[in-house]
């Protein structure tokens, strides 16, 4: 029998088994499609590889892919964690966006660079924040489902964005104009810094591509919700509303306060993903009129970053390093094989639905696990006394 302590660690290894057994599932299956396009899988993931990690430029470009994924991944970790289906970070990162580059632009040059930049962080962190709050408000006092609120609101969103965009936001010499509608470019000293590592001179990494500071942003982003989530008496009720709604309501935690802080703190999220995005890499909002035009999918991608990293903000950092790198690889395994860089959407969506059959298998597995570590209390037998005969 093996000892308590060694059985415990054991179970968090073997816990560790079903996301790899359900990244090369879908691999594999990824295969097969594959085979089925007349390419060679060899070749193909070959391509893949290097084209996501291949050269320096190669490996910055599925980071910088990572960095949106990442903000918004940590917010849907919060927010299902509380039992709440967000899929509203498309919507959420435009609010954030559209805050951040009105204050980026309306402070810009009146203010320190530096403090235009936080502002314009904070501002884009509310807006989002308030826009999944709205979904959250709506699913805790009018139980409306929050997979539609979040959907519709994404549209909503969007025709928003191309409101401003061909009005109050459009940049004065694009008026008149059929071009794509942007606003004015933010200030060079307010965009977010190139990112290098290294001391020497001429022998730092990353010191000639379009990396930036978003990353640590995010990586410390991700270490604060972790803080909160698993080390506060506020990450603990959020959990426990999602593991057991009835029994945290029995125990007196206000359940719909909990919903919409959490809807409320992956909108945040996701509404610095917007705003990063714009300060850190395109200098400027501008869309083709759908949410992809801006977002590049990066909404959706976010919520297959944290089921494949187990809803964990941790969990999600290399997991979104891992989807930017099949974005960047999808294009160098078009160009060499003649694979449709579609194909990696496929990919993610069986990914999701590995990840989710291997979270099922590990609660479950937890639970019979429970059941049998659980002692077995033996009902008293019953010993039948006869009556006592009373003598007169």
């Amino acid at each position: 029998m093996p000892r308590p302590h060694a059985r415990a660690w054991f179970d968090r290894l073997f816990d560790l088994f079903p996301p790899a057994i359900s990244l090369f599932a879908a691999l594999a299956v990824a295969s097969i499609l594959l085979i089925a396009l007349n390419a060679n899988v060899t070749d193909a993931y070959v391509a893949l590889i290097t084209g996501a990690f291949g050269t320096e430029n190669a490996t910055a470009e599925t980071l910088v892919k990572a960095i949106p994924v990442l903000f918004v991944g940590i917010g849907i970790c919060v927010a299902f964690r509380a039992n709440v289906i967000n899929i509203g970070g498309e919507g959420q990162m435009i609010a954030g966006a559209v805050a951040g580059v009105a204050v980026a632009l309306g402070f810009g040059g009146q203010m320190a660079p530096f403090m235009v930049v936080i502002l314009s962080l904070v501002a884009g962190f509310i807006a989002g924040a308030l826009y999944g709050g709205l979904a959250g408000f709506l699913k805790a006092y009018f139980n409306v489902n929050e997979i539609l609120s979040t959907i519709m609101l994404n549209q909503v969103a969007v025709q928003m964005m191309n409101f401003l965009l061909n009005g109050p936001l459009l940049d004065p010499t694009e008026a008149g104009t059929n071009h794509i509608p942007k606003t004015a470019r933010i200030l060079a000293e307010i965009q977010l810094p190139r990112l290098t590592i290294g001391w020497t001179e001429g022998m730092e990494l990353f010191a000639r591509t379009r990396l930036h500071y978003g990353l640590l942003i995010a990586v410390l982003l991700a270490v604060v919700m972790y803080v909160l989530l698993w080390h506060t008496p506020l990450g603990y009720r959020i959990r426990a509303v999602g593991f057991n709604e009835r029994a945290s309501r029995y125990a007196g935690i206000p359940v719909r306060r909990q919903v919409v802080l959490a809807m409320f703190l992956a909108g945040g999220c996701a509404g610095l993903a917007g705003v990063v995005q714009v300060l850190g890499l395109q200098y400027r909002l501008q869309t083709d009129g759908s949410p992809a035009g801006f977002t590049a999918n990066a909404g959706f991608n976010g919520i297959v970053a944290a089921l494949f990293g187990g809803l964990n903000p941790f969990g999600a950092i290399p997991a979104s390093i891992f989807f930017g790198g099949l974005l960047v690889g999808a294009q160098n395994m078009q160009r060499d094989i003649g694979v449709p860089a579609s194909l990696i959407t496929a990919v993610n969506g069986i990914i999701v639905v590995f990840a989710v059959s291997s979270q099922v298998f590990v609660r479950r597995r937890r639970q019979r696990r429970l059941q049998a570590e659980s002692p077995v209390i033996a009902k008293p037998e019953v010993v039948e006394v006869a009556p006592r005969k009373v003598e007169a």
